[in-house]
C-alpha cells in the first residue's frame, strides 16, 4: 500500500482536494474564519505526509497538476473586474493611489522589521514579495536572490492571515466603503484575500481582483529599489 502511495501520480491532487473539502465543510459547519479552508488543507496535508512517510518531492511531483492551474485561475479574476468596469473608471485615481500606498507600505514594513531583527540580505529579499500572488512572487524572490521555497510559504501565510482577519480589521477601523475594503484585501493578501472579498460583495471582489495584478506589477518595480536598501 505504501509503495502505491509513493508511486501514484495523482496522490497529491487527491490529498489536496480532499483536505480542502474538509476545510470547506468545517468552515460552513462552525462558521468561523479561523477554520480557513486553505489553512485546514495545509495542516491536513502535512499530517498525511508525516503519517505515511511520503516525501515532499513525491507530493510536489503530483501537485504540479494543480500548480498549473494557478496562473489561469488568477487571470480569471478579471471577470468580476470587467463587470464593475464603470465603477473602476469613475474612481481610477483613488484606486491607483490606494494600491500604490498599500504596496509601498508592505515593502517598507518588511524593510523596517528586517533591520530591527537583523536579517541578512537574502532573508530580507525573501520576504519582500509576501503580499503578491505566488505566480509573481516566486519570480521576484528568485531574481533578487531570495529563498523561493520560503517566499511561497510566507505568501500563503500572509494570504491566510488576510483572509481570516481582513474583514475584522475593516470593521475595527470602521472602513465601510466597498472599494476601500476590496483594495485593502487584494493589495495586502493577494488571491486568498480576494476570495474573502468576493464573499463580502461583488464590488469588493472586483476591486480586490484588480489589486492583485496592479500590486504585482508595482511590487516587481519597487522591490528592485527596496532590495538595495539593506
Amino acid at each position: 500500500m505504501n509503495e502505491f502511495l509513493q508511486q501514484s501520480s495523482y496522490l497529491a491532487v487527491a490529498v489536496s482536494l480532499v483536505s480542502y473539502g474538509i476545510g470547506s465543510w468545517l468552515k460552513k459547519r462552525f462558521k468561523t474564519g479561523l477554520l480557513n479552508p486553505l489553512l485546514v488543507s495545509i495542516v491536513c496535508t502535512i499530517l498525511f505526509l508525516f503519517g505515511t512517510g511520503i516525501s515532499y518531492d513525491t507530493y510536489n511531483e503530483g501537485a504540479k497538476f494543480l500548480t498549473w492551474l494557478l496562473t489561469p485561475a488568477t487571470v480569471s479574476l478579471a471577470i468580476p473586474l470587467y463587470e464593475q468596469w464603470e465603477l473602476l473608471k469613475n474612481n481610477a485615481k483613488a484606486v491607483m493611489a490606494g494600491i500604490t500606498a498599500g504596496v509601498i507600505t508592505s515593502l517598507l514594513t518588511v524593510l523596517l522589521l528586517s533591520m530591527a531583527l537583523g536579517l541578512s540580505h537574502e532573508e530580507y529579499v525573501t520576504l519582500l514579495p509576501k503580499s503578491i500572488t505566488t505566480a509573481i512572487g516566486m519570480g521576484v524572490s528568485e531574481e533578487l536572490g531570495g529563498y523561493v521555497t520560503i517566499t511561497v510559504a510566507v505568501i500563503v501565510i500572509t494570504g491566510v492571515i488576510g483572509n481570516i482577519l481582513g474583514e475584522f480589521i475593516c470593521k475595527l477601523f470602521r472602513i465601510k466603503e466597498p472599494i476601500s475594503k476590496g483594495l485593502a484585501l487584494g493589495t495586502a493578501s493577494h488571491a486568498i484575500g480576494t476570495a474573502k472579498a468576493m464573499e463580502i460583495g461583488e464590488i469588493e471582489g472586483a476591486m480586490s481582483s484588480l489589486s492583485i495584478a496592479v500590486a504585482g506589477i508595482l511590487t516587481v518595480l519597487f522591490a528592485t529599489i527596496f532590495a538595495g536598501l539593506l
